[in-house]
């Protein structure tokens, strides 16, 4: 088993660190494994039951403000360490902004603090929080658990207990994965999921700047690539791929269902490189047509949701009728559905696929496995793109686009 050379508790909550000097092999993924089913653990939601204050006014910061609008939860100031500067940003006007050498001591003692950094390790930032005066840490996105009825954001999920079939599926989503780094992203994935602790690997590093193009992805593109970005948001994920490629490429399709999302991808796909033929697809996709209730207006968290007051058409990437070579899939948790609902596409087309797996318990093993199953000849990648059980990508790519000196 690789070696842990550091186990500890936070002061002020039951985040655990563990770090690993080396990257864990399939046996001892497993053992890595029953630790985590075998561990007594009990993370909860937080709701909101004192004053609040945010940590970090980046772009999770302003994502929890408008959550916090939408579901009703006031916020008393916001802390950032720019917040000087930031006080002119139209995002934050009506909004106290406080230095954190501007904290009064007492706020700190008595306020519910909601750190919204999700580029950095939480359990390092919690304790050094704690160590200026900080007596109530949490990560925001447990926040927005506790009130999943008013608002679909689904990042703070807690994995239950795991039953035998849970084991044994994780287990052979660990044995499937095609590299040591990916059982290590893995496992890292499933502690903060089933325990919230934080696990770390030496030679897994979380690379916040190349999600959906990782090396092993990058060194497959061709200058004939047709990209599908399903789930294409406001289009910058269609701009990076457009910049790697040197603005380049077959074919583009952007589907995305959200009117303000729409409004706005329409507008940044405009003035890309002429001959780049791009198609917009206002579409909600899953594993069948039919009707949905749809929660819009959300930016990221826009998605198919009970909670959602609109009841749109949906479709299939199938029905779609697109030719991808690459497949990009970001569903705020129906990836498994649109996948699904695509499978006719997978097996013409056989495309590079990436797709974020964090939204909710499907990405602990029945992702993976539907994958490996349904994909044979296809190797499987896992990587991590951020912290806090976020950032979570599975890379599926099919073996005759790869090498003998590949992977």
């Amino acid at each position: 088993m690789p070696a842990v050379t550091e186990t500890r508790l936070t002061a002020t909550s039951l985040t655990a660190t563990r770090s690993f000097d080396r990257l864990p092999d399939a046996t001892q993924a497993r053992a890595l494994l029953h630790e985590i089913a075998a561990a007594k653990a009990d993370p909860r939601p937080r709701p909101v039951d004192k004053p609040l204050a945010l940590y970090g006014a980046g772009d999770m910061g302003r994502m929890a403000r408008a959550h916090l609008d939408r579901i009703g939860v006031p916020i008393a100031f916001v802390v950032d360490r720019q917040a000087d500067r930031l006080r002119e940003i139209p995002d934050w006007q009506g909004v106290t902004l406080l230095t954190p050498d501007a904290v009064p001591n007492a706020a700190k003692r008595d306020m519910l603090l909601a750190v919204c950094v999700a580029t950095a390790p939480f359990a390092p930032l919690e304790s050094s929080l704690s160590a200026a005066g900080w007596a109530d840490i949490v990560p925001f996105y447990d926040i927005a658990e506790a009130y999943r009825d008013r608002h679909p954001l689904s990042n703070g999920w807690v994995a239950n207990p795991f039953s035998p079939e849970d084991e044994a599926g994780i287990a052979a989503a660990l044995d499937h994965w095609a590299d040591d780094l990916s059982r290590a992203h893995h496992l890292q994935f499933l502690a903060w999921r089933r325990l919230r602790a934080e696990w770390c690997f030496a030679g897994a590093p979380v690379t916040l700047d190349d999600r959906y193009f990782i090396p092993e992805v990058r060194q497959l593109l061709s200058a004939t690539e047709a990209f599908a970005d399903i789930g294409a948001y406001h289009g910058g994920v269609i701009r990076r791929f457009l910049e790697i490629m040197g603005g380049r490429c077959g074919r583009i399709w952007a589907v995305e269902p959200d009117p303000a999302n729409l409004a706005r991808l329409t507008e940044n796909l405009t003035g890309l490189p002429e001959g780049v033929p791009v198609g917009i697809i206002p579409a909600v996709v899953a594993d069948e047509a039919g009707n949905a209730r749809f929660a819009g207006g959300l930016g990221y968290a826009s998605q198919i949701s009970g909670v959602g007051t609109d009841s749109l058409s949906v479709t299939t990437i199938d029905r779609l009728g697109l030719s991808p070579s690459f497949l990009k899939l970001h569903l705020e948790g129906g990836e498994l559905a649109a996948l699904q609902g695509a499978t006719e596409t997978l097996k013409r087309c056989r495309p590079l696929i990436a797709l974020t797996s964090y939204h909710n318990d499907l990405g602990l093993w029945r992702l993976p496995l539907w994958l490996r199953e349904t994909l044979p000849d296809y190797r499987l990648l896992m990587r991590l793109h951020s912290w806090v059980g976020t950032g979570a990508v599975i890379y599926a790519i099919p073996e005759e686009r790869l090498s003998e000196d590949r992977l």
